[in-house]
């Protein structure tokens, strides 16, 4: 059975410091890290104007709050920026304009040890939040690509009291066999973290060869990619969403597949197919959408969906903060 607590309850124990550069101009951040901290879910750090904040609400009095033209160490985040994108053609004087916007500031505020990690998008594209963070932060390695998940949660007639991971709704576009398959090996790795025990199923619009066309190709192929490093992950494609979710279906359509109906991790053929899905999940299915999540960075930075909750905000950051490397760990590693 899955809990939201349990993610909660683990940030609380992890105590990574979130940067939120939205505060100042977005109500549903404002309440959002006013709960945070109250309740020590994460540490926080704010974006913004002090004095204003503090004059629409005392409480944030207690806050450590920060501001891209006053920060202290201000000359070093301008560099780090200019030497991030001095390859782009970049010029120092664009670099120190580019560092007052609060995406790039709060970007840097991570990159730079400031932060452990960013949450932004309630009042912005996806683009916007993480465009700075792929710039500056960038993927794990430079084969590593940097994908994106949700997680999907809450009651109906087929989840009941599971979660589903669905990738990729948010990042890449039109995947081939190759980037397919990496994005699952990444929501393996989000499903762990989120306490799931993965069951992958790679989606098409065809269940075991029902139809034929080079997008069923590109599916079944990055299954068989996948199966192969994965050796110990139940997993099967190319499915159709009724073949991966419903077990009476699946008992139809693929009878001898391993999933059973029974998956909680899907990955999606395109992002099209992705981002329709989610949504017809949220909006018509009843389910709570929390992303997008984003995979691959070296560093988190999660993008909230212009249509977040205060809720949602809250357990996006929870998310983030169990996302952050340990640096004891790191040492080691």
């Amino acid at each position: 059975m899955f809990k939201i607590d349990k993610l909660i309850e683990g940030a609380k124990k992890r105590q990574k410091t979130i940067v939120f550069p939205e505060v100042s101009f977005s109500d549903r951040t404002f309440e959002a890290v006013k709960y945070l901290q109250k309740k020590k879910i994460v540490k926080v750090l704010l974006v913004g104007d002090a004095s204003a904040l503090i004059l629409r609400d005392k409480c944030f009095e207690k806050f450590d709050i920060v501001n891209p033209v006053t920060f202290p160490d201000r000359p070093k985040l301008v560099k780090t920026l200019f030497e991030k994108r001095k390859d782009k053609a970049i010029t120092l004087e664009e670099a120190d304009e580019l560092e007052k916007d609060p995406y790039y500031f709060a970007t840097l505020l991570v990159e730079c040890g400031y932060a452990d990690g960013m949450v932004a998008g309630a009042e912005s594209s996806t683009a916007t939040t993480i465009r700075p963070a792929l710039q500056i932060i960038k993927a794990k390695s430079k084969k590593e690509l940097v994908s994106s998940c949700f997680l999907m949660y809450g009651k109906n007639k087929f989840l009941k009291d599971e979660a589903l991971i669905l990738a990729d709704c948010g990042v890449l576009e039109n995947p081939d066999s190759d980037t397919l398959a990496n994005i699952g090996f990444q929501s393996v790795a989000s499903a762990k973290s989120f306490g799931l025990e993965p069951r992958v199923a790679f989606l098409s619009y065809s269940t075991k060869g029902s139809a034929k066309n080079e997008t069923v190709d590109k599916v079944r192929l990055a299954y068989e990619k996948f199966k192969k490093k994965e050796k110990n992950i139940v997993c099967d494609g190319e499915l159709q969403f009724d073949a991966a979710m419903v077990p009476s279906v699946a008992e139809i359509k693929c009878k001898d597949s391993v999933l059973k109906g029974n998956s909680n991790v899907l990955i999606f053929p395109n992002i099209e197919a992705g981002n329709i899905s989610y949504k017809a999940m949220q909006y018509v299915g009843g389910l709570k959408a929390v992303g997008p999540i984003l995979q691959g960075l070296k560093k988190p930075v999660n993008d909230l969906s212009r249509g977040c909750s205060v809720e949602d905000i809250i357990i996006m950051s929870a998310i983030t903060a169990l996302q952050c490397e340990d640096k004891e760990n790191k040492k080691e590693n």
